[in-house]
């Protein structure tokens, strides 16, 4: 079974190349992505790159059910409105910044811009005819972030260079508390 890549792992900054063909491989693959992501601790989504392949794929989390969901060849199609730094209502019922983590980057997180709504393409894999069907949706909130995320991935490009970017803020989790970090940490 594959493990999560951490940065600064090399793969995690290459481009993925489109998935054309399926085979046994590509199948076993997507089925550790699926299984890693299913049972990661406050994971949303995950990439190929980040399980060691570099292929264009990655993976979801369904909101409803926890269930994961894969996407190969994802393209955002459209985006409205432009990039904001996303909000949430926290505890306090504050609106407070969403912090954007990835599993690559255990205990770091950052505020991120990123579009509210988009639409979006992928490929299914067609169980009958054996060959990719392409798909299409619109997706907001937080499944427009997730997917933002993790098709960066698959340009090698890493939620961190966002953060710096478009100076947001960068910050580590330590002993249950969010500590603001330096963003020459990742140089």
């Amino acid at each position: 079974m594959r493990k999560i890549v951490i940065y600064p792992a090399e793969i995690l900054r290459q481009k993925t190349k489109d998935v054309e063909n399926i085979d046994k491989r590509l199948l076993e693959e997507m089925n550790d992505l699926k299984k890693i992501l299913k049972n990661g601790e406050n994971a949303a989504g995950l990439a190929a790159p980040q399980i060691g392949v570099n292929k264009r794929f990655f993976g979801s989390k369904e909101l409803s059910n926890g269930e994961p969901s894969i996407f190969i060849n994802p393209k955002v199609e459209k985006s409205y409105g432009g990039k904001v730094y996303p909000k949430i209502v926290g505890e306090n019922k504050k609106e407070e910044d969403f912090l954007e983590g990835c599993l690559s980057f255990p205990k770091y997180f950052g505020t991120v811009k990123r579009f509210l709504e988009i639409d979006v393409s992928w490929d299914e894999i067609d169980p009958a005819k054996q060959n990719l069907k392409r798909k299409y949706k619109s997706l907001s909130g937080f499944e427009a972030i997730v997917w933002q995320h993790e098709s960066d991935h698959l340009d090698g490009i890493v939620f961190i260079d966002h953060v710096k970017k478009d100076g947001g803020k960068l910050f580590k989790e330590v002993k249950g508390k969010m500590l603001e970090q330096n963003l020459k940490t990742f140089q």
